[in-house]
């Protein structure tokens, strides 16, 4: 018999980067492997932070796309242009409520075995139990990223009262789901340790059929409008608050005395604008700024790059995993982590020996990384990091796991 399984999520296909990507391929995965499924979600915004075409001219109403034995439930929410802990909010809430109708309806019209929702938004769980409660279904609850510290540390909220009640809810959630998950050492630590249970290791998965290493590094820069003979420093990726890429462009700032050593920033996100301005404001001769690559390519432009920046604050090294991770290991590229001693991300790279680290918030650290990521001979890594992808991160063996622990 088919397993049917909801997905309820703010994110799904066709985002191209973070949860949206993963859960759509989750999903596609299950759809693949003998499972009914349904997603309630809304629509594309992410990362450009504003609803993509053709969907943004039915943003403000429901919808449903079926494709195969998928069928996608669209709800409106409210989008800001300039998120902020306030506006995120918002944005959060009006999604719970437009997807609390299509959950209702759903209760009365179809019977699902498996519930999925995926946090961030935290609160989504509450559909879940909701659902659960009425229909008796198994609730997994997986975290990407540990939303509520995340905000607290950043500041994104400052009230502790709405923190603490914040708090309160996710514990309700943890203790009402059937199984828990999330996608790294160190959260699974600061999970199981806040809530006593276990959780299940669900890490963010690669193709590593479609992302693998290239020869002719040479010509690939010059595909891309650079010369033989630079070098290529790359952030790739969300643009946001917890990456701190200010660093990056002070890192910049340091290397124009050497003008063969190129920073190229690819990705969108609410802050590049503001990281434009700063490049502007530092004449920065060495930094090129580029928006996401079509998939079609990807693969050649990530093979183009002599280092791969993996930056993120230093409160955010156990609370988030940069999803961007596992598409370098697969490449063989040479990640630069900015990632504290004690943290789940620094304990994986030095365990594996899969990437160069430096401490978080270290502006010299970093200027030091990226001189030692281009001069030192970084074979080992890079060969390890594509051993480890093809090991632990292939979309078959991670969603294989997953399937037989939570059906």
């Amino acid at each position: 018999m088919r397993k049917r399984v909801l997905l309820i999520s703010g994110n799904f296909s066709p985002e191209p980067t973070g949860i949206g990507k993963y859960n759509g391929e989750m999903i596609g995965w299950l759809a693949d492997n003998g499972c009914d499924c349904t997603v309630v979600t809304t629509y594309p915004y992410y990362p450009q932070w504003k609803v993509q075409p053709p969907y943004d001219r039915m943003r403000n109403w429901f919808s449903k796309e079926t494709a195969g034995n998928i069928t996608v439930y669209r709800c409106p929410q409210y989008v800001p242009a300039n998120p902020s802990g306030k506006k995120r909010m918002l944005q959060d809430v009006s999604f719970a409520a437009s997807a609390f109708v299509k959950i209702m309806q759903l209760v009365f019209r179809r019977k699902f075995d498996i519930v999925i929702t995926v946090a961030p938004p935290f609160h989504l769980g509450l559909l879940a139990i909701l659902y659960r409660k009425l229909r008796d279904a198994v609730f997994v609850y997986h975290v990407q990223d540990l939303q509520i510290e995340a905000a607290r540390d950043l500041a994104m909220i400052r009230s502790k009262r709405l923190i603490n009640t914040m708090l309160k809810v996710e514990q309700f959630i943890f203790r009402s789901a059937d199984h828990v998950s999330s996608i790294a050492d160190g959260m699974i630590r600061k999970i199981s340790d806040k809530t006593g249970r276990e959780v299940l290791f669900f890490p963010n998965w690669v193709d590593v059929s479609r992302y693998h290493p290239l020869t002719g590094k040479e010509a690939l820069k010059e595909a891309f409008g650079f010369a033989a003979t630079d070098k290529i420093v790359l952030y790739s990726g969300a643009i946001g608050e917890k990456q701190g890429l200010e660093s990056l462009l002070h890192a910049a700032a340091a290397w124009q005395h050497q003008p063969d050593i190129r920073f190229l920033i690819c990705g969108s996100g609410p802050y590049k604008a503001r990281l434009e301005q700063m490049a502007e404001q530092l004449q920065l001769k060495n930094t090129t700024f580029l928006p996401l690559q079509p998939a079609g390519q990807f693969n050649q432009f990530l093979n183009m790059a002599d280092v791969h920046l993996v930056i993120q604050k230093s409160h955010a090294s156990d609370l988030v995993m940069p999803s961007k991770l596992s598409t370098i290991l697969a490449v063989g590229g040479i990640a630069l982590i900015t990632a504290n001693s004690g943290t789940g991300l620094h304990e994986l790279v030095s365990r594996h020996n899969i990437g160069i680290l430096v401490d978080a918030e270290n502006q010299e650290a970093l200027q030091a990384g990226i001189g030692k990521a281009i001069s030192q001979n970084t074979a080992d890594i890079a060969r390890n990091a594509r051993d480890y992808a093809a090991a632990h991160l292939s979309i078959s063996g991670v969603m294989a796991r997953f399937k037989e622990q939570v059906a």
